[in-house]
């Protein structure tokens, strides 16, 4: 079977992979989620017993839901939750522990169940109503989840089912507020997907409460079925409201405190967390230049800063931080650039705990060691080759210095998940496919989460290089069969955005880079400044001039790789993209016609003034402080210009998910708009109910159009 067939069965290669590990609080099991086979999109919830070494399945959608059962559309909420996700797999979507590991809680079909991991039981537990985010309190009592809208019942109440099965309301309020929910801001851009944290005794939470009644409404219609209403989106477009935030501290007894803190000024809250201690919150100004640690006091709701945040492009928290550390010192991550740093490091109540050479990526948890006071954390970092990721250990105690050891040595991308004594990590590598799961307890290997996943009939062969004087990753692949002295077209495959990387070794991001290379093409990735794992001023270098920086350096970074690679055909040259990459392919085409021929444009942010606030905003300010930047960043209004040389027309393929939430089909139908009104020649394939994922193997399955594009007119 060719690639994008099987790739579109396979969920890319997916199905059947273990995916969202965790361990148990108290290291006896690793909980995981996994589908049945290669082609099977439903996933179950399984354990490995770290005492046995053997893997026992949970929770099975098919026996909970009933084999004959049709598949229930999800419901609006979930259906947004997996989307901010990037989920794209059916089944048993998420899942949450109670603080040892013994109790699973999950939403199925928009049903509540209880797993206990322990005795392998599931029962359904009745709900108020369509379930979002259903969470057991750390001790395993009681059951937290959000209602979805139904018939009768309001989307947004924040509901808690007592041990004896009552359902109590804890707090919900009319049309326009959530509670418990992560607005669209928090997941899409700041990754918080939770709007309510269980206090560590279980009597209590906290919970956020959104209000979107401000907000600009926008509909979503799915032409296909006309006979449907629109969906209306609360949606925060740059430059206009965002929803308003607040936290609140939720006895069960019915008690109610609000936490204090300048909401006017530091509007967004991009992480919340209670775990050890009191709740630490990390809030942000709207310009994203400065923000603020805080501690609450969980009795009277007031703040304490324990930390400042403050860069004058934007900050960047480490995923992982803030945290209590054993010894009351307050964990905090972010960049450090004075005195010579430029640095993403790890600070404790200012201390400086990691190396400058080391850019911290997340903070797993904290590795079992000695006396209570001492606290060595495990770390993901990457240190001097941005395309690896590895596990180090990071010793926190006062007066130890700069103490980073990398785990292992094994080449690739490595994550981790940990609790108690017990450690599990995942490898992606180019030498074997996909993520390899092995577990450790304590210096013995346990074993590894098996795989049920296909794999690909060849392996793809990137060359990985740093070009130009500014180093930038870059990779080259060409067909298994070239032979040297031939010259091939050159398809740029593109993403280039700020918080993502291409360039990794890790074989699952080539496989379908080195289907095109088969197709007759030398294919191309680059990771302009902008992307991370390099430094915060490789990243932050695109501020206010994310356009400019960043097309200099793919074409820079191009023309070096012809230096090195000349059978790369500088005269042929295309460029693909989605999403960021769509809009990178857009203005490729548009502003360097000379050197890229035509272009894929998908899902394509056309005007930033259209997109959200926290994103735009972000890296290009705020609209009325600067409409001429936005101007110089809109597709719109490029394409938009008169055609000087009608020979320099370049044609472009606009693909647009018309049922996408993030990047609205508005987009690409006004770049149309502007490319029809100005003669270029360009063709729109609208995607019917398909979102920003373009999930279901309609992505895959469009690479063959693709390919017919290119190879018209390249």
């Amino acid at each position: 079977m060719d690639f994008p067939e099987l790739a579109a069965r396979t969920r890319r290669f997916s199905h059947g992979a273990p995916r969202a590990v965790a361990v148990s609080g108290d290291g006896s099991r690793v909980v995981f989620l996994r589908s049945a086979g290669p082609e099977d999109p439903a996933d179950a919830l399984w354990l490995l017993d770290i005492d046995s070494g053997e893997e026992r399945l949970v929770a099975d959608p098919a026996v909970l839901l009933g084999t004959d059962a049709d598949p229930a559309p999800l419901a609006p909420g979930e259906r947004a939750l997996r989307e901010r996700l990037r989920l794209s797999s059916g089944g048993i979507g998420s899942y949450a522990l109670d603080a040892a590991g013994r109790v699973a809680a999950f939403a199925l079909a928009g049903r509540l169940f209880r797993a206990d991991l322990v005795h392998g039981d599931v029962v359904e537990v009745a709900a108020g109503g369509p379930v979002i985010d259903p969470r057991p309190d750390p001790t395993g009592e009681r059951l937290a989840y959000v209602t979805d809208a139904a018939e009768g019942v309001r989307r947004g109440q924040l509901r808690v089912v007592e041990p004896d099965g009552t359902d109590n309301l804890l707090a919900g309020e009319d049309s326009g507020v959530t509670w418990g929910l992560a607005e669209h801001i928090a997941a899409e851009e700041f990754h918080r997907y939770r709007g309510y944290w269980w206090a560590p005794d279980g009597r209590s939470v906290l919970a956020a409460r959104v209000d979107d009644s401000r907000l600009e409404r926008w509909y979503l219609h799915d032409p296909a079925d006309p006979a449907s209403p629109p969906t209306s989106l609360a949606y925060p477009v740059a430059g206009g409201p965002n929803a308003e935030v607040s936290l609140h501290l939720l006895d069960l007894d019915g008690g109610w405190v609000d936490v204090h803190w300048d909401r006017e000024t530091y509007p967004y809250l991009s992480s919340a967390d209670w775990a050890d201690g009191g709740p630490l919150i990390t809030v942000l100004r709207r310009s994203q230049q400065h923000g603020l640690v805080l501690a609450v006091d969980p009795r009277t709701g007031e703040t304490q800063v324990h930390a400042e945040l403050a860069d004058p492009r934007w900050v960047e928290p480490i995923p992982g931080t803030p945290a209590h550390l054993p010894d009351g010192r307050v964990l905090v991550g972010g960049e450090l650039a004075h005195d010579g740093y430029d640095a993403r490091c790890l600070f404790a109540d200012g201390t400086l705990l990691t190396p400058p050479s080391l850019y911290v990526r997340r903070v797993v948890g904290r590795l079992p060691n000695g006396p209570s006071a001492t606290a060595d954390l495990l770390v993901e970092a990457s240190e001097g080759e941005p395309s690896q990721r590895h596990l180090y250990r990071v010793r926190t105690t006062i007066g130890g210095g700069m103490d980073a050891r990398r785990m292992g040595s094994d080449p690739g991308w490595h994550t981790a998940a940990i609790g108690g004594s017990t450690l599990a990590v995942g490898v992606a590598s180019l030498e074997h496919p996909g993520v390899r799961w092995r577990v450790w307890h304590g210096d013995h290997e346990v074993g590894e989460l098996r795989s049920l996943a296909a794999t690909c009939s060849y392996a793809p062969r990137p060359t990985m290089v740093r070009v130009t004087d500014r180093r930038l990753p870059s990779a080259v692949l060409y067909p298994a069969e070239h032979v040297k002295g031939t010259r091939l077209p050159v398809l740029l495959d593109v993403y280039g955005g700020p918080g993502h990387q291409e360039v990794v070794a890790a074989r699952s991001v080539w496989l379908e880079r080195q289907w095109w290379a088969e197709q007759g093409f030398a294919v191309v990735t680059i990771d302009n400044r902008g992307t991370p794992g390099i430094a915060p001023s490789f990243e932050k270098a695109i501020h206010r001039r994310v356009a400019d920086v960043i097309l200099t350096d793919q074409v820079d970074a191009l023309t070096a790789l012809a230096d090195k690679h000349p059978d790369l055909d500088l005269e042929r040259v295309a460029v693909r993209g989605w999403s960021f990459g769509g809009w990178l392919a857009g203005l490729a085409v548009l502003r360097h016609p000379e050197l890229f021929k035509c272009a894929i444009v998908g899902a394509p942010v056309t005007d930033w003034a259209l997109y959200d606030t926290a994103y735009s905003e972000r890296y290009l300010g705020m609209p009325d402080d600067g409409m001429d930047v936005y101007a110089h960043h809109s597709l719109v209004e490029l394409a938009a210009e008169p055609l000087g040389d009608p020979a320099q027309a370049r044609p472009m393929l606009l693909v647009h998910g018309l049922a996408d939430d993030n990047v609205l089909a508005a987009h690409t139908l006004r770049l149309s708009a502007a490319l029809l009104s100005t003669g270029r020649p360009h063709a729109v394939l609208p995607l019917t109910g398909a979102s920003h994922l373009a999930a279901g193997g309609v992505s895959e399955r469009l690479l063959r159009l693709e390919l017919d594009f290119l190879r018209r007119y390249l």
